[in-house]
């Protein structure tokens, strides 16, 4: 499964800096880690997962291997998406380009100003919580005239709950509430999915500090303050510092722990994001190993095996017959399949079975 960050916000409050620094560190993790940059603005980077190491060392030792097998993590795509100014919705900067952009992003990242710094222009940038409604502003206006288009075509013999559904989310936009916080019926829901609209899709907020206020106190504080100005889940809400992460890409793996450990965190700004975007959207991963390889899939939190098999290959889901499966900790507290299968801890799951994160699964497939 892919999935895909859109990071957004106004000139000049460090979403670039962000971006290049993710891109920077991946460049330099390109011996072990997946990474491809399909535009620019696009680049696809490894889901950081300290499992993989630890399985890829056991199969090492199982399978009798002169060296680890190829670790290969889930990826996310981050797309960079520029030219946000108000007044998008009407055109203003790259207008319906920045938005058709979004539209086709899995979660959308608001970076916001929370630094102050008098050589960097502001650029429309006021505050975050300024910053945040700009955005939220021109997403609203967006979807309303989605909405409006869709309005003025509805027919008189077309589904009642249609007009229903339209003139609910009409009237919420106009209001300033954002399509995600409407209350709609399943029957209205048909109707308003297949809009796409831009407010509906997740979203995290990134507040970018100065590097002398990036302390995990200090992150606590600012997350119970704009939790609470900006009217968002605390969960939704992640400290970075853009300075900092862009020192930290050109670091040693070693060295970026040391420093991470010196300002008290124990993993980075981007590595975190990427973790709450998996939340965001409810996503989980099931690991596989062996001597080919050793492999992080991504799915929906929630999906049984035979659902997850078909991370894999789609014909697995039909042919699924078993699944056998191991926890993490079990995988390593046990050394392998062939321990867990003595002390009786690999399971055989059926149809029924729901993955939990972290499952290590071989699946049985038919002909």
């Amino acid at each position: 499964m892919n999935f895909s960050v859109g990071i957004v916000g106004l000139p000049n409050v460090g979403k670039s800096t962000l971006f290049n620094a993710l891109l920077k560190k991946q460049q330099a993790l390109a011996a072990n880690y997946p990474f491809a940059t399909i535009e620019p603005n696009v680049g696809i980077v490894a889901v950081p997962d300290e499992r993989l190491q630890k399985l890829a060392e056991i199969t090492k030792d199982e399978e009798k291997m002169s060296g680890l097998p190829p670790l290969k993590p889930a990826t996310v795509e981050f797309v960079d998406i520029a030219g946000l100014v108000k007044g998008a919705s009407n055109g203003a900067g790259l207008g319906n380009k920045f938005l058709s952009h979004i539209r086709e992003v899995s979660v959308i990242c608001h970076v916001v100003r929370a630094f102050v710094e008098e050589n960097v222009i502001r650029e429309g940038s006021s505050d975050p919580e300024n910053d945040y409604a700009t955005i939220q502003t021109e997403l609203i206006l967006s979807d309303l005239a989605t909405a409006q288009s869709v309005q003025s075509r509805i027919k008189r013999n077309d589904d009642p709950m249609l007009k229903i559904a339209v003139d609910k989310l009409i009237d919420n936009l106009n209001a300033g509430i954002p399509a995600r916080e409407i209350s709609f019926s399943i029957e209205e829901l048909a109707h308003i999915k297949p809009l796409f609209l831009l407010t509906y899709k997740p979203e995290l907020v990134a507040l970018n500090v100065s590097e002398d206020e990036y302390s995990p106190i200090h992150a606590a504080k600012l997350v119970e303050r704009y939790s609470n100005l900006l009217q968002l889940n605390k969960s939704n809400l992640i400290v970075i510092c853009a300075k900092i992460e862009s020192d930290l890409s050109s670091l040693s793996e070693d060295e970026q722990k040391s420093y991470l450990q010196e300002l008290g965190f124990a993993n980075s700004g981007l590595e975190r994001l990427i973790q709450k975007a998996y939340d965001r959207l409810g996503l989980i991963s099931y690991l596989t190993c062996g001597e080919k390889e050793v492999k992080a899939w991504t799915i929906n939190k929630g999906e049984t095996a035979p659902e997850a098999a078909g991370a894999i290959h789609t014909d697995f889901t039909k042919k699924f017959i078993k699944a056998e499966v191991v926890s993490y900790s079990d995988f390593v507290q046990f050394a392998g399949w062939k321990g867990n299968r003595e002390q009786g801890k690999a399971r055989l799951e059926g149809k029924d079975y729901v993955m939990q994160d972290g499952d290590v699964v071989e699946f049985k497939i038919g002909t």
